[in-house]
């Protein structure tokens, strides 16, 4: 297919590179599901500590004697299918820790950190790399990318259009005022109707301001973000912008996320779910489980509030005492790690815990388990339930965001008319929670109407093919 157009994604990570969260699986996704669109996609992202070696050969297309503090260049490589700029400027991010933190605590420089991710990028956007590639459009992620169009609407004009996809407003990107000059941002754009927020300055709303189109990551969300209680102060800003907002969900890589083919576990299919029995029994063997006569769930979560663990731990042990049993992979809020261990000291051989993340086990525990529980309080997307459809572990989500558009709860009348995919809860309370997981055990009762709902959600639509059609429409929209 003949290229439509080339688009610039600038993000904070991405796969196969490095990844934190869901944000490196869509950032490292999207150029591969973009190309049977036709599109062209690159992507800009610091050069942490190893990223340049993973790259192999690598050719010098941008450089700058001084990049908020030293001199920097992007370096273009491949991995894997993806064509990479990495920002090489080791003032910024040879760091020890991760990309963000250090022993828990963010780098206190990251909005210069991150303002020269955007920078960079909008400097190759409107001038283009040193190969010839420039991009008629900029796609920048999250508040680590914000700037990037603040930096394209606050400078010389270009034609280039810019997107900007949040991935989760929980994150908005402050910083202090007096650090408006030092990162290069002109004095009359710190008012409220641009890059100020509360006194501070907002990278998150210098995107939002700024961007041409605003995307997120499921429609559900989309329509949240509107409202106080999901929209973190930036409602307003939001609403004000609301034609440009498109909500478009995320998919997973279908090849990665494979019951057929996982090398993690023995491969079965919806046709065939023998081996999804034998998964099961070696996952309980993994975790010291003897389960009962019900469901297997599994958690593989960051362990805090948000993601609803603190209601895990609320009602945990009625649905022990129903027969269910619980493997959980995750890390977090210290309080909420202890809790984890406290119940598998509790409940032993009910109640497995492994502190931290382990992508393979991942996999072994989606292969295994017999339903996973998504219990957030907010969720913009979620790719966990997405990957719990691929693998007939039906999801136990709240009725919030991208979950809520990905599961169909199992209603009398989802199951009468045989669409039923998971199960549903709301409110995200306790006792929301705690009448989801009876639901769960009771139609695990019912092997046969289990079985039905196994192979239904094995068949849901999780890929990238739609998200990206919908993607290259916006792309091809902001062009005519």
């Amino acid at each position: 297919m003949a290229a439509e157009g080339r688009v610039l994604s600038v993000a904070s990570e991405a796969v196969p590179l490095i990844k934190t969260g869901g944000l490196a699986d869509v950032a490292g996704a999207l150029p591969e599901a973009l190309a049977p669109e036709g599109w062209d996609m690159r992507v800009m992202m610091p050069a942490y500590p190893g990223l340049l070696a993973k790259l192999g050969l690598a050719e010098e297309v941008w450089a700058a004697p001084d990049l908020f503090g030293g001199p920097a260049r992007v370096m273009k490589g491949r991995a894997g299918e993806v064509t990479f700029l990495l920002l090489d400027a080791p003032h910024l991010y040879d760091r020890r820790g991760g990309p963000y933190s250090e022993g828990g605590h963010d780098y206190a420089d990251n909005p210069e950190r991150f303002a020269a991710l955007s920078w960079a990028a909008a400097e190759v956007a409107r001038n283009g790399a040193a190969d010839g590639w420039k991009p008629e459009i900029l796609h920048a992620h999250d508040w680590q990318a914000g700037l990037a169009p603040a930096y394209l609407r606050y400078g010389p004009q270009t034609g280039v259009k810019t997107v900007l996809t949040i991935h989760n407003i929980a994150f908005q990107g402050i910083a202090a005022p007096y650090k408006l000059g030092v990162l290069r941002l002109p004095g009359w754009a710190f008012s409220a109707e641009q890059i100020e927020y509360y006194g501070n300055i907002s990278t998150l709303k210098a995107g939002l301001v700024t961007a041409d189109a605003i995307t997120t990551v499921s429609p559900t969300y989309a329509e949240e973000l509107m409202r106080p209680e999901f929209g973190m102060g930036l409602q307003g800003v939001i609403a004000a912008r609301a034609r440009d907002l498109h909500g478009i969900l995320n998919g997973v890589d279908e090849g990665v996320w494979s019951p057929e083919s996982d090398p993690n576990a023995t491969p079965y299919s919806s046709k065939d779910l023998k081996a999804k029995a034998e998964n099961r029994v070696a996952l309980a063997a993994e975790f010291g489980l003897t389960p009962g006569e019900g469901p297997l769930a599994i958690v593989v979560s960051r362990l805090t509030d948000q993601k609803g663990i603190d209601l895990l731990v609320a009602v945990l042990s009625d649905f022990i005492e129903a027969g269910g049993s619980l493997a959980v992979l995750g890390s977090g809020d210290p309080v909420l790690e202890a809790a984890m261990r406290r119940a598998a000291d509790r409940w032993p051989g009910r109640v497995g815990v492994r502190i931290g993340y382990d992508e393979a086990l991942s996999h072994r525990m989606f292969a295994g388990g017999d339903a996973v529980l998504v219990p957030s309080r907010f969720e913009p997307c979620g790719l966990t339930q997405m990957y719990g459809l691929r693998y007939g572990t039906l999801p136990v989500v709240a009725a919030t965001g991208g979950l809520n558009d990905t599961v169909i709860g199992a209603t009398p009348a989802s199951l009468s008319g045989k669409a039923a995919t998971g199960i549903t809860f709301h409110p995200v309370d306790a006792g929301g929670l705690a009448g989801a997981l009876r639901r769960l055990t009771e139609l695990y009762a019912d092997r046969a109407l289990w079985t039905q709902m196994v192979r239904r959600a094995m068949k849901a639509e999780v890929g990238w093919a739609e998200p990206a059609a919908r993607y290259a429409a916006l792309y091809r929209s902001l062009m005519t």
